[in-house]
């Protein structure tokens, strides 16, 4: 499987990680969570969360207020929360 925008797959034989990053830079914030093909069953659904996750991501940064060009503490609050609960 190929890296998309926003998400870079990580295959290594000898690493215990084997999954999906995904990495989201808005305003001067970055945003970063891991997917594991173990937790999700596999690269397909790993990628789906992933992907599920990138999309409310984007859609909640792209949508909010911005406060002398940087989101604000409550947006990436919000963006943090989304991340743990996804």
């Amino acid at each position: 499987m190929k890296s998309r925008k926003n998400l870079t797959r990580f295959t290594y034989e000898a690493a215990a990680f084997e999954g999906w990053r995904l990495c989201l830079s808005r305003a001067g914030t970055t945003f970063t969570k891991y997917y594991s093909d173990k937790v999700y069953g596999g690269p397909g659904k790993s990628l789906k969360e992933a992907e599920q996750a990138k999309n409310l991501l984007i859609k909640l940064v792209d949508n909010s207020r911005r406060i002398n060009g940087k989101l604000s503490k409550s947006t990436i609050l919000k963006g943090q929360k989304l991340l743990k609960d996804c």
